[in-house]
């Protein structure tokens, strides 16, 4: 029997594209999510792509992430940005509220954050 990758847990593309539009929606609006924000651009558009293409790909879907742009290289991409350990935990606070508001189940939310707290770290390239 097949496992069920994050991806089809989460519904395909339209399941992930929800959850990425939830997590930017959040951020954009809520003050605990303000210096999450501050690293953003104004318009959200292009970096809620990003996160969709690379997600579906992590995830276990289609990889449209590396077929735009190659090896997703994350920590390198995000060098230019200022992450510390403030940032990784808005980022990671920011999509367990986008996991609730999807009414992700329990199971599923649990261990998509513990999958995504590792990737979050190696994000910080800041001390604290």
């Amino acid at each position: 029997m097949a496992e069920v990758t994050f991806f089809d847990a989460l519904g395909g593309e339209s399941g992930v594209r929800a959850l990425v539009d939830a997590f930017y929606d959040r951020m954009d609006a809520a003050p605990a999510y303000a210096g999450l924000r501050a690293l953003h651009p104004a318009d959200l558009s292009g970096s809620r792509d990003k996160l969709h293409w690379f997600l579906c790909g992590w995830s276990g879907g289609p990889q449209h992430y590396v077929e735009r742009f190659g090896h997703p290289r994350l920590r390198a991409r995000h060098l230019p940005f200022a992450i510390g350990e403030s940032e990784r935990d808005q980022w990671l606070a920011c999509m367990a509220d986008a996991m609730r508001t999807r009414a992700l189940a329990p199971d599923l939310m649990q261990a998509l954050l513990q999958a995504l707290v590792p990737v979050a770290d190696w994000m910080r390239n800041q001390p604290g």
